[in-house]
Order: structure tokens, then sequence, then C-alpha cells
């Protein structure tokens, strides 16, 4: 397996910031934003009660009969507290999902740019990664007739996430429906949709796969509480599938893990049940700083970036800076390189493109404060005005 580049590009801005150097880091897929006082003082309570020993192994009751609630409410989709299992995080849930359904000599299509785990978790569960690669003309986002080329008879699964990391597309439903139209015509395959940042969208609804007729007993719902609430650091996330998928999901955890931590389930209990006005400011915030880079960005030559419709991520494509020359006489040869330019000389940390199955692009997160992404804006005109096109 490989490590992933997201957390090392953030350890290398880390590493500079620990040598003194003034770094503005864009590389974290995590909000700037303290998790609600709501959420935080339900943990704070759960620790003072004494709730501080072992849960059911799929979670409390009453969280996933929460979760339960919140399915039918805002995804249209009836599932059962038996029917959920809650995790350390929705990255544990995609990779149960994806243990407990595919197997050696499987294949699992992608969309790339892809986020970094999806391959390797495939590779360990034995199977095979299948990248299909979008374009920045179609905002990164997967057409039915792409997904119909992949498909073998060794296809076991699709993994989709909307609203996406890294790019921030998102699927309509209309083309929700195209991508159901063709699974609808491979009875075997099933999809793992990643929805963690279902409540960050702007100009597009969010619809939920499984919310389409012949797709719910096919689909492994995926979501949590990292990105909305502000809980990254707190370890919360669940699947929802059919009650035999949830069973050996189960079953992998027990022996792995057990379940999330108490008081973590106790503030997942609060955040579902809070004022929801708390998530639309912070999406109301991360629409600003989407439109203020968006704007900076259209400004370098060279470089073209689809107008994200969620999550809180930039994917701007710098095919054509790449063969460029440094001022020291170095050479632009991959993204990797060119972010390595950026962080090293002009402190701003991003992650490179091939991480995410797309070479020519890099990953920009606008989890920042304004006056953060504006010095950011300002360093990276600096360093592309240093770079010698080829």
């Amino acid at each position: 397996m490989k490590p992933s580049a997201t957390l090392a590009m953030t350890a290398a801005a880390k590493e500079r910031i620990r040598q003194g150097h003034p770094v503005i880091s864009l590389s974290a897929g995590e909000p700037d934003f303290a998790t609600p006082s709501v959420i935080a003082e339900a943990g704070i309570k759960a620790i003072r009660d004494g709730f501080t020993q072992y849960t059911n192994n799929l979670g409390l009751p009453e969280l996933r009969e929460a979760i339960s609630r919140k399915l039918e409410q805002d995804n249209g989709l009836m599932y059962g507290p038996d029917e959920i299992i809650c995790s350390n995080g929705a990255k544990q849930s995609v990779a149960q999902a994806v243990s407990v359904l595919v197997r050696a000599g499987d294949e699992v299509i992608i969309p790339a740019p892809y986020w970094v785990s999806y391959p390797e978790m495939v590779r360990f569960a034995g199977g095979t990664p299948i990248t299909v690669s979008t374009t920045v003309d179609s905002g990164y986002l997967l057409t039915a007739s792409q997904l119909e080329s992949a498909i073998t008879d060794k296809t076991r699964m699709l993994i989709l996430c909307s609203p996406s990391n890294p790019t921030g597309g998102v699927y309509s439903p209309e083309q929700l429906a195209d991508i159901v139209d063709v699974l609808l015509r491979h009875p075997d395959m099933y999809v793992i949709s990643d929805e963690i940042y279902e409540h960050i969208v702007y100009e597009v609804p969010h619809k939920s796969i499984a919310s389409f007729d012949g797709m719910k007993e096919r689909t492994i719902t995926v979501n949590g509480f990292s990105k909305a609430y502000a809980m990254t650091g707190w370890r919360l996330g669940y699947m929802a599938a059919a009650l035999p998928i949830v069973k050996a999901a189960s079953k992998l955890q027990s022996q792995f893990t057990s379940a999330p931590s108490t008081i973590t389930q106790k503030a997942g209990i609060a955040a579902l049940e809070m004022d929801p006005s708390i998530v639309a400011n912070m999406v109301s915030a991360f629409r600003i700083r989407r439109d203020l880079m968006l704007e900076r960005l259209a400004r370098l030559p060279g470089v073209k970036c689809p107008t994200p419709q969620g999550a809180f991520y930039l994917f701007p494509d710098i095919g054509q800076w790449l063969g460029s020359r440094t001022p020291a006489g170095g050479h632009i040869k991959d993204s990797q390189d060119l972010c390595m330019f950026i962080l090293e000389e002009h402190d701003v940390a991003l992650v490179p493109g091939q991480a995410f199955g797309a070479p020519t692009g890099l990953r920009m997160s606008y989890a920042a404060s304004e006056a953060e992404l504006k010095q950011a804006c300002d360093r990276l005109d600096a360093a592309f005005a240093r770079l010698e096109r080829p």
C-alpha cells in the first residue's frame, strides 16, 4: 500500500512550520471551524456522566436511530437501525464495505480524480482498481458512457463520491439517473456511495444514488460527521446497507476496532439534532471562499479550473505549466514538482494531482480563513510569475 499523499503533504508543511517558515496550508481536507459548542458540550457531558464504557459494536442504538431518521428525512432512504453500523470515521466505513464485498480478482471502477485511499483499499482487499479518467471540461464527473465502457465480467463495484473529494464535483439527479440506467443493466454490481460532503453543496442539490428504484439493495451509503460538523478529530462515520452486508462489516469491525468512542457517539447524536442553521452558516462561508479562490485562479495564465458545486476543494488543471523551468534551473516535470516548488519557495502547501490519479491537476482546500486564502493567492501569483513556461 502507498502512504496517503494528503497526509504526507500536510506533514511536510508542518515540518516547515516547525522550522519557522510562515506556511499557509491548503492541503488538508479539514474545516477550520471549531466543532459547534452544542456538539462539544454533549461530549463533555458524556465524560462527566461517566458514559465512557464500551457500546454495542454497531454503535449506540439511539445514535443509529437518529441516523435512520436522518436518512429518511434528508435522503428518502428507509434503513432500520440494524442496517446501520457506526465506525471510527467514514474512512473505516468505506474500507470495511470494500473488504467484505471485493474478492480476489474483482475489479472496482473508480472515477479519477479520486480520493487517495480508494485504490489502496481495493488492493488491500485483493481487488483491482480500474480508474476511469474524467476531464476538466466535464467538471471531473464520470459519464454513463464511460461507466459502460469500463464494465467487464470481472467488475464487482463502482465507488462514487459526490460531492467529490478532491474536485468538489457534484452529480446532478439527471447525471445520476443516467449512471443508474447503466447499473441496472449490470445487476451483479455494487455501489459504494461516499456522501461525507453531502451538506456542503452550493448551486445543485445532493441526491443519494440509493434513492433510485432498484438501487437501495445494491448500494452502501457511507456518511459521517467530520466535514459538515467540523468533527474531523472526533472520528465518527457510518454506513447504511442491506442487513447481510452490515453483519459482515460488523464481524470485521468487532475484530479490528470495535465501536467508535462512546463520547464521540453522544456528540454525534447532538450533531444530528442541533439547529441546521449552524451547518448552513459554515457552508455560506465556504461558498464565499470558493468564489474568492476561483476569481484569483482565473487570473493565472494557463490554469483551468471548473467551478465546484460542493465540498471545499478546487482542482485546477496546470498541465500547461508542466515542463517549466524554475529560477534555479530546476525542471517542473509533474504536479509533485510544482507543489514542492510552491511549498519550498513560497510557503503554500498544496497536494499534487498524481496522488488522485490526475497528474496534470492539483488539489487546493479552501477550508481556511479569507485572509489566509488571499495571502496564499498572492504567493501563488508570485510563484507562477517566476516560472518559465515551456
